[in-house]
């Protein structure tokens, strides 16, 4: 393949991640709008849509495997192959986490929230602020971007503490809420792993602009 085929084929692989994660933003947006506006169909076609997400996923895997086994691309774009690998798979298991708010939505019915939503919100909004940048900074090769969307992931973690705090309290006053708080338990649980999953891209993005390994955002315990 002449280098001007072969790099439409790497930028089209690129414009399918972008759309891929564009398909998971949307999801993690309607799943948590399901939730807010106990929307048991909209949660419903979450869940069914997430069928596309893995198709999605699949196809661009296999344009992967084909252009690694056919081209033997070396250096930065053997890289970007790698990169897309991985990020492709963080991108599908953030769609299922998006699917799984879905269900629980399901499995909440028109039962009474035990608190308000206010902070499992701002959660999917700062995660899904984190995965947009993200892939802006994966096409710009923007490793300082990276590094700094990654300890952003902190701010989720923080408010993910707080809803835990909170419906810890709820059902220690009322043992009548534990169901219920349970299942906001792991709302606020798939949110906290889908900023987990952005770091993850963002350690791919400063593996493809300078062909370190770094791991980013590590535990504080």
């Amino acid at each position: 393949m002449p280098r001007r085929e072969f790099d439409r084929a790497l930028q089209d692989l690129i414009d399918d991640l972008l759309e891929l994660g564009d398909m998971v933003d949307r999801a993690i947006e309607r799943s948590v709008g399901a939730l807010r506006n106990r929307d048991i169909d909209g949660a419903r076609q979450v869940a069914h849509d997430d069928r596309h997400i893995n198709a999605k996923r699949f196809q661009i895997e296999e344009r992967c495997l084909l252009l690694l086994a056919t081209q033997q691309p070396m250096a930065r774009d053997l890289r970007t192959i790698a990169a897309v690998m991985n990020m492709i798979t963080d991108l599908e298991r953030m769609g299922d986490h998006a699917e799984g708010i879905a269900k629980i939505t399901i499995m909440l019915g028109h039962e009474p929230l035990v608190k308000p939503l206010i902070d499992i919100p701002k959660m999917a909004d700062k995660a899904r602020d984190m995965l947009r940048r993200s892939l802006k900074a994966f096409v710009e090769g923007d490793v300082a971007a990276a590094k700094t969307i990654a300890t952003e992931d902190d701010e989720v973690d923080g408010l993910h503490e707080q809803v835990y705090r909170e419906l810890i309290d709820r059902m220690i006053a009322n043992p009548d809420n534990i169901q219920r708080a349970t299942y906001l338990l792991w709302v606020s649980h798939n949110l906290e792993r889908i900023a987990d999953r952005v770091t993850n891209i963002c350690e791919r993005i400063v593996f493809t602009a300078t062909g370190r390994m770094e791991e980013m955002n590590v535990s504080k315990y």
